[in-house]
Parts: C-alpha cells; sequence; structure tokens
C-alpha cells in the first residue's frame, strides 16, 4: 500500500516563520529527508527519523523519499524558504517523472511556504509591490549565457529582480558579472537590497546603489533585490528608510494619474 510524501518549506529560518500546514506535515511524518542544515530547523520526537544528505543530492534524496513512500510510510522531504522556488518540489517532481510507477501512485501534498525574497522584501519594504521575477545565478543546470540573456532582458523590461544563489565558493564571479551586466540597462541609484538570513538572530540587511553594489558582502544565504527604474526610498527620520516600487507605472493609465519618475534615491 502506498503512504504519504509531504514536501515542505521551513521558510526563511526563523520557526515562527513555518506555516502551520508545514508544522502539522511535520508531526505527521515518520521520516525526513533533506539537506542536513535544513532538518536541524525541525524540533523532532525521538520515534522520527532523519536522512541527511549533501545539498547537491536532491535527485537521490528524492528517489530515496519516494521509495520509502512507496512503501507505505509517511515521509517528508524538506526545503529551505519555500519547496517549490528552486527547492524539492521540482527534484521530486522530476524523479517521479523519470522513476518507477510505483512512485506516481505515491499521495503527494506540496505544501508552499515563504520564501527568501518575500522574507527581504518585508524586512526592506514593499520592493516587490510592482512586477518582478526571480532568477538563479547558480549555472550548475544551465548555461551562464542563458543567466546573462534573463538578466537583460528582465532589467529591460522593467522587472525587480530577485537574485538566488548568488555566489559561493565554487562560483564566486557570477554576481559581479551580474552587477556589471545590469549596470548597462538600469539607472546608477538603482536599490539593491542585500538580505542574508532574513528573520534568524545573524540577519543582515543592507542597501546598496547598483553603481556601487558590492558583491563580496553576499554569500549563499543571501537573498538580492534589485530594483527597476521605478523603486524608491522613502527616508524616515529616526527609522530605516523604505525601499518600495510603486504600484503603478509613471505615467497615465486613463483618467488615472500615476506617480511622477522615481526621485534620485539616497542610499548609504
Amino acid at each position: 500500500m502506498s503512504g504519504r510524501l509531504f514536501v515542505i518549506g521551513t521558510g526563511p529560518g526563523n520557526p515562527e516563520q513555518m506555516t502551520p500546514e508545514a508544522l502539522a506535515a511535520v508531526d505527521a511524518a515518520t521520516d525526513f529527508f533533506g539537506y542536513g542544515p535544513y532538518l536541524d530547523r525541525l524540533q523532532l520526537r525521538h520515534d522520527q527519523l532523519r536522512h541527511a544528505s549533501d545539498n547537491r543530492e536532491e535527485l537521490d534524496r528524492a528517489g530515496a523519499a519516494l521509495a520509502m513512500a512507496a512503501d507505505g510510510a509517511t515521509v517528508c522531504v524538506v526545503s529551505g524558504g519555500d519547496p517549490g522556488v528552486f527547492a524539492m518540489a521540482a527534484a521530486v517532481c522530476e524523479a517521479i517523472e523519470n522513476g518507477p510507477a510505483a512512485w506516481r501512485a505515491v499521495d503527494l501534498i506540496i505544501l508552499p511556504g515563504i520564501t527568501a525574497m518575500l522574507a527581504v522584501a518585508a524586512r526592506a519594504g514593499a520592493p516587490l509591490g510592482h512586477d518582478f521575477c526571480a532568477i538563479s545565478l547558480s549555472d550548475n543546470l544551465k548555461p551562464w549565457n542563458i543567466i546573462e540573456n534573463r538578466l537583460v532582458l528582465a532589467a529591460k523590461a522593467g522587472f525587480v529582480i530577485a537574485l538566488y544563489n548568488p555566489i559561493s565558493r565554487a562560483r564566486p564571479w557570477q554576481l559581479g558579472e551580474a552587477f556589471k551586466l545590469l549596470r548597462d540597462h538600469l539607472p546608477a541609484a538603482t536599490p539593491v537590497i542585500f538580505g542574508r538570513a532574513a528573520g534568524r538572530p545573524d540577519e543582515r540587511i543592507a542597501v546598496q546603489q547598483l553603481s556601487q553594489a558590492d558583491a563580496s558582502i553576499a554569500d549563499m544565504a543571501t537573498c538580492i533585490i534589485i530594483g527597476s527604474a521605478e523603486t524608491r526610498i522613502v527616508s524616515r527620520p529616526g527609522r530605516l528608510d523604505l525601499v518600495y516600487t510603486p504600484r503603478f507605472m509613471g505615467g497615465e493609465i486613463g483618467d488615472r494619474s500615476l506617480p511622477a519618475p522615481p526621485r534620485q534615491c539616497r542610499l548609504p
């Protein structure tokens, strides 16, 4: 008899940002598959088993979890953030597509979570208030020239851009190259938000101008949000500045007068 497979996200890392749905799945499951640091975020009972693996072993992890669920167990695959955003839900679906027929009979339950760009955006204000996109800078699964093309097209289209997987020991140069590329297509004063470990004790949020954005302050725990030409800074005496992207583009739609183009951003 086939069992169940939950695929959950722990959110950005703050236990209070994990959804009640995901917590209920954790309570119901007997076995947990995931990257070790993500499993460490869970408070498991003594009768619940961890199966930790390296962060680059997504398909093997998905297959092992599916095999156990196909044998009748209630299993949980754990991601950080939201499992469907550059995370384990896609790997599980890929494994089901290419795996044995028994895996298709598993009761698959993918639960949404709070992804990093949402946590970082909330800390900064509302930079995702208008159209936006998310791009992974990792070229492990796609060529770098495709990433470059997507960055240019997104900037030209006026999207705010959230960057995942910006930098690592094996990929130390891509973020700097992305900034260099975007400087040819966006205003120099475009806000760039560096959000590291949003919601956790070691949280670090910094805002810089694109012209001066320093890739060296980012790591793999950092999500970066690059504003559009419309993104603004609102200064608040005694409080953190707000970064937001207006809901309406500059100009007019019908009889509604829309916000004027943004003033020069005041950034640290």
